[in-house]
């Protein structure tokens, strides 16, 4: 009988918690764990070749700030292309002005529908002949509100922010320059104000800041008669009217200063130029030196290899026929000429040359595709559009046009709530304080009875220009649509337009009176608009005509 052969497995310990499936191994030789996390980089390692430090957004800002905004300034007093694109975010966010369209909240003040909207009237009419006079609205007398809102949002974008100082004339002044009101805006360039910090005494980049961070006081850095003059204002007065007009767009909760909006745009802006002018410079070279003489004469090393070949023995022949050969041949092209001029000629050339015209070949394929990149990343960060702040629609359709703009047109609502928008209701406030306080405007209970209730009375909207249309006739059927369903008021149609419902409403009622008593058609009197006409119906009864 065979004795059977018993094969037994190997029992080997290991330790717990070894792993038992080998790991990947890297080119270096090292173990590769698997993660699963934010930042896992690629093999070339280009997460960590690009150095990152956290900190305060506001330590940014201070750092940087004398530097960008310098920059800024340079770029935009150097490159036309973002002039026009200042010029067009003024133009988008206020246009000529914002119209002012007070909201007063008089619940209990003793006020009805026709008094309040009389109130409101006058304010508008007063508040009009006092923005759009320099010498009543302007310290200095020459800058009109509108004016000035425009030069704070040129400082927003070069600066990141705008400043100014409220002040007041006593009756002897006003006298002096033979104006009423006291009420005046002084517009103060933002880097006037300090850069001092001293945390421990509240103050950060110029402002001084409460226990609460609350800004109690503005370090400004003036120049009076030639000399620099560092003063304190305070943020506002004993009975917590602002004296001090701060616009910025804050980033940070914990944000100081504002930085100029073309910050990020730098490295993009100035490639561009760097691009521009390379392509430029090219384009330039390759067409002064467009005609080439191409020859087959050899080169100076040549003529030194035929001197040593003429010291060998037997080569000296040779040598000395190629040298005759060449000379000859320098000898006929120097007897030659080449004229390009209003005359041009051309004569015989010596053998092997050849005479050639090249043509430009810069900017090539790939330079408008590369420049418009770059534009459109300025463009995002600016708040405009691609065609605006390039003038370029070539590849422009109509659904791209208003995707466009339907995109960027929150941006312009905000810029102008935010932005401009202070530059108007600051200055409004303490007008129409004084307008209650002197009497020039009544107010039923006076002046304690205003300033009681301050804040509900000063309330108030600022239109400004209506949102651009690819298809003005298109827009204005949309708004003809949303009037006849209902899903809108004709207030609110004349505010997307910048204009003012109740001026339109009275400017309407005059000019519809003025037609009906000259015995003409008024242009107001058309169908009902849930009855849109019909091309079918010239046989059917015209309807009586509705004033609408």
């Amino acid at each position: 009988m065979e004795e059977t052969t018993m094969i037994t497995k190997p029992k080997v310990r290991r330790k717990a918690g070894s792993q038992s499936i080998p790991a990947a191994i890297q080119p270096s030789g090292g173990v590769q764990r698997a993660t699963s996390s934010y930042l896992r980089d690629t093999r070339s390692g280009v997460i960590q070749s690009r150095p990152a430090f956290l900190r305060e957004h506001r330590d940014d800002i201070r750092q940087a700030w004398d530097r960008s905004a310098a920059l800024a300034m340079d770029l935009i007093q150097n490159s036309g292309r973002l002039k026009g694109a200042c010029d067009q975010i003024i133009a988008d966010t206020v246009g000529t002005e914002l119209t002012l369209n007070p909201q007063p909240d008089l619940t209990g003040l003793g006020y009805d529908d026709k008094e309040r909207a009389d109130l409101i009237n006058l304010i508008k009419r007063r508040w009009k002949m006092y923005a759009w006079n320099p010498a009543e609205c302007d310290l200095r007398g020459k800058l009109t509100i509108p004016q000035m809102a425009d030069i704070g949002i040129r400082w927003f974008i070069a600066y990141g922010e705008s400043t100014g100082v409220l002040s007041y004339m006593s009756q002897a002044q006003r006298r002096r320059y033979g104006i009423t009101t006291g009420t005046k805006m002084l517009m103060v360039p933002p880097h006037r104000l300090s850069q001092e910090t001293r945390e421990t005494e509240g103050l950060y980049q110029g402002v001084f800041h409460d226990e609460n961070g609350r800004a109690t006081h503005y370090r400004f850095n003036t120049r009076e008669s030639g000399v620099n003059v560092t003063a304190d204002y305070a943020a506002r007065d004993a009975r917590g009217r602002s004296l001090v007009l701060h616009a910025f767009d804050p980033m940070d909760a914990t944000d100081v200063r504002g930085i100029s909006l073309l910050a990020p745009t730098f490295r993009k802006h100035i490639q561009h130029e760097i691009l521009d002018d390379a392509t430029l410079q090219m384009a330039v070279l390759q067409t002064i030196y467009a005609i080439c003489l191409t020859s087959e004469k050899p080169s100076a090393d040549a003529f030194e290899a035929l001197e040593a070949l003429s010291a060998i023995d037997g080569a000296s022949p040779l040598a000395t026929e190629f040298l005759n050969y060449f000379s000859g041949s320098l000898n006929a092209a120097a007897e030659s000429s080449i004229s390009v001029n209003g005359d041009p000629t051309v004569s015989h050339f010596a053998p092997g040359e050849k005479l050639s015209f090249e043509s430009v070949k810069v900017p090539g394929g790939e330079y408008l595709p590369f420049a418009d990149s770059l534009s459109r990343d300025m463009a995002r960060a600016l708040g405009i559009t691609f065609g605006g702040l390039t003038m370029n629609y070539s590849q422009a359709t109509y659904s791209s046009v208003r995707m466009e703009t339907s995109s960027l047109w929150p941006v312009v609502l905000r810029r102008r709530e935010r932005i401009a928008a202070p530059h108007y209701q600051m200055p409004y406030e303490s007008w129409l304080d004084e307008e209650i306080g002197e009497g020039r405007i009544p107010f039923k209970g006076g002046y304690e009875a205003f300033d009681a209730n301050r804040d509900r009375v000063c309330w108030a909207l600022w239109q400004g220009p209506a949102k651009p249309t690819a298809d003005d006739g298109k827009a204005a059927k949309a708004a003809t649509e949303r009037i006849s369903n209902g899903t809108t008021t004709l207030a609110q149609e004349c505010a997307d337009l910048g204009l003012d419902a109740d001026e339109v409403f009275q400017q309407r009622e005059i000019e519809h009176k003025r037609y009906i008593n000259a015995g003409m058609p008024s242009p107001f009197m058309r169908n009902m608009p849930s009855d849109p006409a019909s091309a079918d119906d010239d046989d059917e009864p015209v309807p009586t005509p509705q004033v609408v």
